[in-house]
Order: C-alpha cells, then structure tokens, then sequence
C-alpha cells in the first residue's frame, strides 16, 4: 500500500480492497466482518445491519440525487441479504452557506424512498462545518433490516448456481460522468439508483433459490464478479454479448475509454441462484419497469479458480479483473 490516501483507494476497485483489508479488518477482526457482505447478518441471523456514506457530485442528477441515493444505497444493502429495511439513522455533515432549499429538496427525495421501503429514520445527526471544509454536503445512513430468508451469502457460491443481472449496466457511472464534465446529451440517459427490495421481495415470494446478491455500485459488476470468485473459489465465467449495455451507455464508453462491467450502479445488483430457477428468476425481474433486459449473464466453473472469465461472441477469452487505478471519483 502506498504512504498515503489517493482516490484510487475509494474506487471500489482494487486499491479499495487493499485499504480495507490491511487497515480496518486487520483492526476490527472478527467473523462477521470477514464475510465481507453487503450488510452484516447480526442478532442470531435474525437481523441485517449496514452503514453507507455518501459524497456524490453533483448533487442533483438526472435520475435521483444524493438524498435518493442515501437511502437507496444503504436499503439496497439491507436488501441483498433478504432484508426487509425497517429503520435507518441519518447523519449529514452541511457546509457553511448550503442553501435551505436544496436541503429541503434532498430530504425529500430521501422521504419518498422511505415509504417505497415502507422504511422510517429513527435517529440521525446533522453538524455544519466551515466553508471549505466539505464539499456541500455528505451523507451517512445506516440501517436495520429483518431477514426474511436466512442463509444468503455471496461466500457459498458453487457450481449449481448461475450469474444473472436484474437490468442494464453501468448508467448511473455513465450519468454522473455526463453531468459533472457538463456533457450535453441528447439521449434519455438517467441514473439507474433505484430502490430493490421490491424485486427482492418478489423473489423471495416466488420461493426462487437464492445464493447470492449484491449490487454492483463502486467498482461495477467487474468488482463483484470478482469478489464472489474470490469469497467462494469458484471460478465465474461470463457471456460478454449476453452483459445487457444501453446504446448511450455503450457510446459513452466507447468515446472515453471506459469499461461498462467496471461503471458504477445504484439499482443494477447481480445474483447467484440455482441454475433450475434461473429463467424463472428473469421472467419475475422482467415485470418490474426498467428491468425488461434482466438475463443469465454467466455461470460457475471450477476452471480458474478465484477469476472470472470474459467469453467474447468471436470464441476468444480473457480474464475480467477487479478495476484498478482512478475510475470516476465521487460516484456514490
């Protein structure tokens, strides 16, 4: 690890891993945290519990803004454990000379995503620091949810299992990109934060077998692809045609250089489930607006273990890994 902190260690990518794994697990050991899921499952698997900041800029996005995604994002991890969010604190650190009104707009935005989690926030905190000592305004919540399917892990991934995704990838990284470099875009590009339990919930309904979930927010589904590969010594082998992309996306990508599999998301989350319910998994996501491209991406191996694979159309492989270096800072 380097001397000091860059921006490539809030990436989501590999220089992140590196951060948490050598500081703050080496500090905070224990076996909760060793699971490294998107929420911990506390109080005898009865209960999911996570904490997120957020620091997006801009503030205000098409699609959401960082009041959406502050809910959104820590419910969304509740979520990915088979949680029902139930009650979340809400903490915010506000700049000298922020304006009332977008205050007033951000909470708004967090109190329409609540009640979509039938959701409330029951504790928080607020501090203003002098001008210049935040940009504008940052965001914690952290929240408690109810498991209503015990045993989900991103660590017990096998050979049984298929990869799937619920939507098209890589909108929101393209979105806020777009919107900080002041890109004029003539296209109905939007970010992807949206709120999942209630595509959670209609699988749980439908008793598909679920392994795994999580949504791939910093570091894309690249990041988690290869975390899962890692967590459970699998190796996940990928379609790359069948890996849905938008056409503006796609030409953002193409333009600038950037890989969409390592684009952030904030409603686009990946799944491991039992290679028999995989399609009726897709038929269930479908039905939910914006999810009509949900689809089995890959499947699990045993031929490189702890990689994921990336199978092109032309029959040519290569290894997907976890991104690396400055991808788009301040995304989430």
């Amino acid at each position: 690890m380097n001397k000091t902190i860059t921006l490539a260690n809030g990436n989501g990518g590999e220089e992140n891993n590196e951060l948490i794994s050598q500081v703050f697990y080496k500090a905070f050991k224990n076996e909760i945290l060793e699971k490294s899921e998107d929420a911990a499952i506390i109080h005898n698997g009865e209960l999911a519990f996570s904490t997120d900041s957020f620091t997006v800029s801009p503030l205000f996005f098409a699609g959401a803004d960082i009041g959406k995604l502050a809910v959104c994002g820590t419910c969304n991890d509740l979520a990915m454990m088979g949680a029902k969010p139930k009650y979340l604190t809400c903490s915010v650190i506000i700049e000298e000379g922020f304006e009332v009104v977008e205050l007033e707009r951000i909470v708004a935005s967090m109190k329409i995503e609540l009640e979509v989690n039938a959701a409330i926030v029951v504790s928080g905190d607020t501090k203003v620091v002098p001008k210049g000592s935040v940009d504008k305004i940052f965001i914690n919540t952290t929240g408690i949810g109810e498991v209503l399917k015990k045993g989900i892990s991103s660590n017990n991934i096998t050979e049984e299992d298929v990869i799937l995704v619920n939507r098209d990838i890589g909108a929101h990284g393209a979105t806020i990109f777009a919107a900080r470099e002041g890109m004029e875009m003539s296209s109905a590009l939007k970010s992807d934060c949206n709120s999942l339990f209630p595509q959670v919930k209609a699988l749980l309904d439908a008793g598909i077998n679920i392994t795994a979930m999580r949504d791939a927010t910093r570091g894309g589904v690249s990041a988690v692809l290869n975390e899962w590969a890692k967590q459970s010594n699998i190796c996940i082998e990928v379609e790359e045609e069948k890996i849905p992309v938008s056409d503006e996306v796609k030409g953002i990508c193409e333009m600038l250089g950037f890989e969409a599999t390592a684009l952030a998301n904030e409603g686009t989350f990946v799944l491991a489930v039992k290679r028999e319910d995989a399609q009726r998994a897709v038929e269930i996501l479908q039905n939910f607006e914006f999810c009509s491209s949900a689809t089995v991406i890959g499947q699990v191996t045993q031929t490189h273990l702890k990689k994921v694979v990336l199978k092109s159309a032309w029959g040519t492989s290569r290894f997907l890994e976890t991104p690396t270096g400055e991808l788009l800072p301040r995304i989430c």
